[in-house]
């Protein structure tokens, strides 16, 4: 039996769980983000590293489907690690988890705020609105007001979320269908940039020219994939807890790289590789490929990509929220971090005080980063690729440690319960630490550096100290988690003293 946190029970389905987990995904935010970047450093390669990404992807949500079977608990990573390794390696997989939608969090406001003021000028005609995103000041303000709104939202529970989402998600994935075809369609003509041919050759990943370059383009393609294991943090809230999640996931991920594969060939062909104009290598349209591709590619109706991206990054913001907020619930529960971590609305039934914190965390990442970097985006995805890495890889091999006993009982097993999640595992944390290695260069990424190390791994091991700081505090303060009262292997149910969790 799972102890109960007080989340409102039986309140998505297989079809509302999809829908969250593309929306957290975000195809056209995440695309329109990193697309250059992952062209930049694999070329024409482009649609490979997409399929590469996805595979690791894959196999991991494959262990996250056998552990959620197993203990269907809004803690996921955290709670999984902890069943499988113990207290200190499962609180640094729930971080991992709350550091990566921190940064991604950071990043959604920041393409939002974009493409709030372009879609404001191009309705109104007013081209000097979109200059208003480079004022930092303006910048801020509005993204603080992104997340106000989105805080408001997940504060209100699934209930609210849901219709939003299926409006919102249903919308992005119809106008970039629109714009596959009518960037296939105009590839060679007039607006079209692109010297490239089709060829199969794109998809095959061994002609990229060297493993740094394979691992910071995996790196990029794993953050375009990030999200899907939301289905799986939203278990305790899912008619069919036991199946439904992991089911939703699978699909979600299998879904998304047939739409990215797609988008990859169609910018090839209408884009190109050049380093101006439309080219994926020119620096200046990397942060917003789609800013640049829109009219070219779909003329008059350029105003709904730019909504599509606002659409899509404000949806993610929103739904991105509801996977930190249950997995510091769970921890507050769990007594990993404070107990107030563990409230939850009486009526609406959502983690008030995680979900504030969240959104006042992000916020406060995302002014500082605006502030100190003027490539925070780029710097930020690749942080975020990192900690997608770590906290992935700790689940696989919690999956591969937990299951030891059952693995080699069944064909079915020795995929699921070994193979699949050892496999992603390995690959993940091997694009982990050799990400972590070149990320100490002061020019990887955007080339930002403090005292001669690279930003990105200035940021990345910084977050993972801090978890480290936070970790022993909670160790001295609340020792009982830690000492495997709360949670442990044998058990996830909360022992709570008066007898009535």
């Amino acid at each position: 039996m799972q102890s109960k946190k007080g989340l409102s029970t039986g309140s998505l389905g297989l079809v509302a769980s999809v829908a969250l987990g593309v929306s957290v995904i975000a195809p056209a935010y995440t695309l329109t983000a990193s697309i250059a970047y992952a062209a930049q450093e694999v070329g024409p390669q482009l649609p490979a590293i997409f399929l590469i990404g996805f595979i690791p992807m894959l196999l991991v949500a494959y262990g996250y489907r056998e552990l959620n079977a197993d203990t269907p608990d809004s803690g996921t990573s955290f709670t999984w690690a902890t069943k499988a390794f113990g207290p200190y390696v499962g609180f640094m997989g729930g971080w991992g988890l709350i550091a990566a939608t921190v940064i991604v969090l950071s990043n959604l406001a920041a393409i939002a705020v974009d493409f709030f003021y372009l879609a404001l000028a191009q309705v109104t005609g007013v081209d000097s609105l979109e200059d208003l995103t480079n004022n930092d000041a303006v910048n801020i303000l509005t993204c603080t007001a992104f997340m106000v709104i989105a805080v408001y939202i997940c504060y209100r529970g699934i209930e609210a979320t849901r219709p939003i989402q299926y409006v919102l998600v249903s919308f992005q994935i119809v106008v970039l269908v629109v714009f596959i075809v009518a960037a296939i369609a105009g590839s060679g003509g007039a607006d079209a940039t692109s010297d490239l041919s089709f060829s199969w050759s794109w998809f095959n990943p061994l002609e990229i020219d060297s493993f740094s370059a394979l691992a910071a383009g995996v790196s990029v393609s794993i953050f375009v994939y990030w999200g899907w294991d939301t289905c799986l943090t939203l278990n305790e809230e899912t008619e069919g807890a036991d199946s439904t999640p992991g089911r939703a996931a699978v699909i979600t991920v299998t879904v998304v790289v047939v739409l990215y594969l797609l988008i990859a060939v169609a910018v090839l062909l209408f884009a190109g590789l050049g380093t101006d104009g439309l080219g994926l290598n020119n620096e200046d349209i990397a942060d917003n490929v789609f800013v640049a591709l829109a009219s070219p590619v779909l003329g008059p109706l350029a105003v709904l990509m730019s909504l599509a991206v606002l659409t899509s990054s404000a949806a993610s913001l929103q739904s991105t929220f509801l996977s930190p907020t249950r997995t510091m619930l769970a921890m507050g529960h769990y007594e990993a971090l404070p107990a107030r971590y563990a409230g939850v609305h009486p009526r609406f039934k959502s983690p008030v005080y995680a979900t504030i914190v969240s959104g006042a965390v992000a916020t406060i990442f995302y002014a500082a980063m605006r502030l100190l970097s003027e490539n925070v985006l780029e710097d930020t995805i690749l942080t975020l690729g990192l900690m997608i890495c770590f906290y992935y890889g700790i689940t696989a091999f919690s999956c591969v440690w937990y299951f030891r006993r059952s693995a080699f009982t069944s064909a079915r097993h020795l995929v699921f319960r070994f193979l699949a999640p050892l496999i992603g595992g390995i690959a993940l944390w091997a694009v982990f630490v050799k990400t972590l290695v070149d990320s100490t260069d002061p020019d990887f990424g955007s080339g930002s550096a403090v005292g001669g190390i690279g930003a990105v791994f200035i940021i990345g091991v910084g977050i993972l100290l801090f978890g480290l700081a936070v970790m022993v505090y909670m160790r001295i303060t609340r020792p009982a988690y830690f000492a495997g009262r709360t949670l442990n292997a044998e058990t996830a149910v909360f022992e709570d003293p008066s007898g009535l969790a």
